[in-house]
């Protein structure tokens, strides 16, 4: 019987905000796929604990850690402890982020939303970043979730539009530095999706209204976003690098 499209066998994966949502949901195929994972959060610990559950459960060898990812440090740590752990690492899936729910034109916006936006959604992929180049083996991966925010813009959240546009720029060179060693760096870029992050927007029936502006009517979910960053992390993937992979159902083609 032929290997399995999907054999991450052997592989070892650390994925940011892996407790819940996106994260979370890429944790868990990475490791039917065969990976070790560890996962990086924040503070949510019960849920933290319960995915490394269900990641042993799967066979994989896991462990989470909490901190910070807006303090290098922090981000470091993590990074170094999976190379404790591993022996290595094979691939990095950059997945935290912030998006503040309240509208705020960009002329009222305060210095500390901006700052806060930008460390947690830049710099800490900077740092990521930094350290997976370090360590992470040749013909190694590479993912980052970007937004379609950062494609098109978003109006009264500036400061996460920008932050996301940079992380796509950040892949389209760092694929290039990284490319003689065999590891590819791309980008998902999710629209909307049925997470905590997003529920704020969904209220008083803008759940409706957001699904029905979407060519495929649905809202994707964890899982939907999930399939294709495991994807860029397989060998079916091996040739595409610098790429922003779209998973929207067609949002980012209309209004």
């Amino acid at each position: 019987m032929s290997a399995p499209l999907l054999d991450l066998s052997g592989k070892t994966a650390l994925v940011t905000g892996g407790s819940r949502g996106v994260g979370r949901a890429t944790a868990l195929l990475l490791a039917r796929a065969g990976a070790d994972v560890g996962i990086a959060y924040q503070s949510s610990h019960d849920r933290a604990e319960r995915t490394v559950a269900d990641l042993e459960a799967l066979g994989a060898s896991a462990f989470a850690r909490a901190g910070d990812l807006a303090l290098r440090d922090e981000v470091e740590a993590f990074v170094d402890e999976g190379v404790q752990r591993f022996g290595g690492i094979d691939i990095v899936v950059g997945n935290h982020g912030v998006w503040p729910p309240d509208d705020v034109a960009l002329a009222d916006m305060d210095d500390a939303r901006w700052r806060r936006t930008m460390a947690v959604n830049l710099d800490s992929v900077f740092h990521l970043c930094r350290a997976a180049a370090r360590c992470i083996r040749d013909d190694g991966r590479i993912v980052l979730v970007s937004s379609t925010a950062g494609q098109r813009g978003e109006a009264f959240h500036g400061d996460y539009a920008a932050s996301k546009g940079a992380m796509i720029s950040l892949v389209k060179g760092f694929c290039v530095e990284l490319g003689p060693r065999g590891v590819t760096v791309n980008s998902v870029a999710p629209g909307w999706i049925d997470t905590e992050m997003a529920h704020p927007a969904f209220e008083g029936g803008e759940r409706e209204r957001i699904a029905g502006a979407i060519p495929l009517k649905r809202i994707a979910t964890a899982d939907d976003v999930a399939g294709p960053i495991v994807f860029l992390c397989s060998e079916l993937g091996r040739h595409v690098t610098g790429e922003i992979l779209n998973v929207n159902g067609g949002a980012v083609l209309v209004g």
